[in-house]
């Protein structure tokens, strides 16, 4: 089923012009639970992989908390909370798995990485994949604060031909446990949609934001909500509006290997809308349809954003929670 975002109630441009020709395209993934192949783009899905290429994986240190799951035992968690009915079963396996195993369990590393997301460039146009590169593939550590780990191994895109994958990896090897298991996405396929956006207002002139402000004040339309910036999970558009940072300077945006600014990537929302962007909902879903079928939360439920150097999109990623 494709997914469809409603028209936005007005256009920001005719009621502040200076925002015209500030808009940009974002894609919006719009995931959904469903068993996406290698040959297709996903949230959580198996990755197309060379038999020939080692996994990626993370050998810092990882802080072992009290109660380790593994990722089986993360997924029978979650089949088992989608059941209306528990059987006396059900509920002593969820009390085994919650209360979890030793952390004195968990070897030193390296331990492998977890597939996130895979994206093909014919689903996001837009993406500034290098040359003869056609395949984004992003991996991530499901230890590590994933918003502190700029330049690290903990997060790692991976850009690909897709035809050069003669032989395709059968089974992805996973870590033995995880720590974060909000950090596993439910294998997910994705229904892309292209929408315009406009900057949130701390990307503004701070004269052009007060006025928006103020504007807001006296309008049944919010301009963070409803306006300027796709929620969910996307590629490409504006950055994410701040939610607890108070500025976000292009000094904390830089590449670790070039210093370069970065540029907008990817964003993972915990949620493809809530009660402020309740109206980027796509017509296709239920008003009581989950609004987030990832089950990726970062933080306590923030807004991860991934920034690519626009020097060079191989240079490691610059993450931000916001």
């Amino acid at each position: 089923m494709t997914r469809t975002t409603p028209p936005r109630p007005l256009d920001a441009a005719s009621v502040f012009p200076e925002l015209a020709g500030m808009s940009r395209t974002a894609t919006r993934l719009h995931p959904r639970p469903g068993a996406p192949t290698v040959h297709e783009s996903s949230v959580g899905g198996p990755l197309l992989w060379p038999t020939d290429e080692p996994w990626a994986s993370c050998s810092q240190e990882h802080d072992a908390p009290f109660g380790l799951k593994t990722p089986d035992e993360v997924r029978t968690l979650r089949r088992t909370y989608a059941q209306d009915i528990w059987t006396t079963e059900d509920h002593a396996e969820v009390s085994r798995i919650n209360i979890g195993h030793d952390p004195s369990l968990l070897t030193e590393g390296p331990h492998p990485l977890i597939p996130v997301a895979q994206l093909y460039a014919r689903d996001v146009p837009g993406l500034p994949f290098p040359e003869d590169t056609d395949l984004l593939q992003v991996l991530w550590c499901p230890f590590i604060d994933i918003e502190d780990q700029s330049g690290s191994e903990a997060v790692q895109l991976r850009w690909r031909r897709a035809e050069d994958v003669a032989q395709v990896l059968g089974a992805a090897p996973e870590p033995a446990y995880v720590g974060t298991e909000e950090l596993i996405p439910v294998p997910c396929v994705l229904h892309p949609e292209q929408v315009r956006e406009y900057p949130a207002t701390h990307d503004l002139d701070p004269t052009l934001a007060t006025r928006i402000n103020r504007w807001e004040e006296d309008s049944d339309t919010g301009y963070r909500g409803a306006l300027s910036v796709a929620p969910g999970w996307k590629a490409g558009g504006w950055a994410a509006p701040f939610t607890f940072r108070d500025s976000g300077g292009p000094d904390e945006l830089r590449c670790a290997r070039c210093s370069a600014v970065g540029e907008p990537l990817l964003t993972f929302d915990y949620a493809e809308w809530d009660a402020e962007s309740h109206s980027w909902r796509p017509v296709e879903e239920a008003h009581d349809a989950s609004t987030t079928p990832t089950q990726v939360t970062v933080g306590s439920g923030y807004t991860l954003q991934f920034y690519a150097c626009p020097v060079d999109p191989r240079h490691p990623p610059i993450t931000v929670m916001q």
